[in-house]
């Protein structure tokens, strides 16, 4: 039976995204948990970003602050569980089509009080394809709200175009939030309850502020593509690139969708997370106040 209803595909098509409630499990949703709290306390030993902790400026032993758990699917199990759900992987299909890739995970951590802003970008321009069947989907570990720093939506903004998210010629992985006023005045936010999950097209314009509340918004992303979606920027390695299918078999035909399509270079010096690349916005660049 499809997981989601006909309104649901509807408001995808036409908005660029929808929300699904009740995808995980209680109690994997306890144990997802605890597992973001073991890698906060992991975090206490390092001083500088790794291939798995993004940190949080003013992070300390004493303080720690994560922003980002990089790629959580390879380093815990029970985000690999959480993956492979039916309620996560069935909706997928439904909007993408048979097979699907997984094309990255990385769990978002906004901590009480703080938490970084993530500016206004599209996720295609990071990583352009064949063709856009691709999809985040953003499982809420904690319930995601306004205040909080609930990711924030324009609709209909997955139509296109593919915008612009250069500064001086170089890749900042942002838009001019200036230039794009009218749009972005159109975002509405988009509130998830914890196990839940937002399902956003990889051209739906969105950001989110910071966390001006007491209480965490954790975000556990997998990003999925279409199996006959090829990245044009190129595959160093097809079997480890197979590997990551998550529903059905590789192909060797790709599917292309006439359009314009801006590559991310040349590349900035500020490289990794999309945090980082961000640090080199200018501040009339930027829509969102800095945490501290």
């Amino acid at each position: 039976m499809p997981y989601l209803t006909d309104a649901q595909i509807r408001h995808y098509r036409d908005a660029g995204f929808v929300v699904v409630e009740n995808v995980v499990p209680p109690g994997l949703l306890e144990r997802a948990r605890a597992a973001v709290d073991e890698f906060v306390t992991r975090s206490r030993g390092v001083t500088a970003h790794t291939d798995i902790f993004d940190l949080e400026p003013g992070h300390s032993p004493e303080a720690p602050r994560l922003r980002r758990i990089k790629n959580p699917v390879q380093h815990h199990p029970v985000f690999a569980e959480i993956l492979r759900l039916d309620s996560v992987l069935d909706p997928v299909e439904q909007l993408v089509g048979p097979g699907i890739r997984l094309h990255g995970s990385k769990l978002n951590m906004k901590a009480a009080e703080f938490g970084s802003p993530v500016e206004w970008h599209q996720d295609l321009p990071f990583y352009p394809h064949t063709n856009d069947d691709l999809l985040a989907v953003g499982i809420a570990l904690d319930e995601c709200t306004l205040e909080n720093g609930c990711m924030l939506m324009v609709p209909g903004s997955h139509r296109g175009p593919m915008l612009d998210h250069h500064q001086d010629g170089v890749f900042a992985g942002a838009i001019d939030p200036e230039a794009h006023a009218e749009t972005i005045a159109r975002a509405v936010p988009v509130p998830v309850p914890a196990g839940g999950m937002s399902i956003h097209h990889c051209l739906t314009l969105h950001g989110s502020a910071p966390n001006t509340s007491s209480r965490p918004r954790r975000l556990l992303l997998f990003e999925f593509a279409a199996l006959d979606a090829w990245p044009l920027m190129g595959v160093p390695d097809l079997a480890a690139f197979d590997a990551e299918i998550v529903r059905g078999e590789p192909v060797s035909e790709y599917r292309l969708k006439a359009g314009f399509t801006r590559i991310p270079l040349p590349k900035s010096e500020r490289q990794g997370s999309i945090y980082e690349i961000q640090t080199i916005l200018r501040g009339e660049r930027r829509a969102f106040a800095r945490s501290t």
